[in-house]
């Protein structure tokens, strides 16, 4: 299960730059849950084509992310936003102060991550 999410991951951030050809085929096999015989007949080539297609797919996404780390600022990004959200919460039961200036160097911190 964590490598479907780890692909639908990769491919709605870095999916576009695929071929449209790669696309699809990818869609069949990771979104669609079609057997690598089914998009082969479709696609009009091999069963073996289309493996190496998706396994080619998943190494240029893979690629893309160690280069440019989108998800992983995005994850970043989440995850403050998350604590900025249980913080806001909690200021709004309590009052305190401190809350807020812990709120403001979130906020900076994830400024400094663009």
């Amino acid at each position: 299960m964590e490598k479907i999410v780890q692909q639908t991951l990769l491919y709605d951030f870095y999916g576009e730059l695929l071929t449209e050809h790669q696309r699809r085929i990818y869609e069949d096999a990771v979104f669609n849950d079609l057997s690598l015989s089914e998009i082969a007949r479709e696609a009009g080539i091999s069963r073996q084509g289309v493996h190496d297609l998706i396994r080619r797919c998943d190494r240029t996404l893979e690629g893309y992310e160690e280069k440019l780390g989108l998800i992983a600022k995005f994850q970043k990004t989440k995850e403050k936003v998350e604590e900025i959200h249980r913080l806001t919460r909690e200021f709004s039961e309590t009052g305190n102060g401190d809350l807020i200036r812990r709120i403001g160097e979130i906020s900076t911190e994830i400024l400094e991550l663009g």
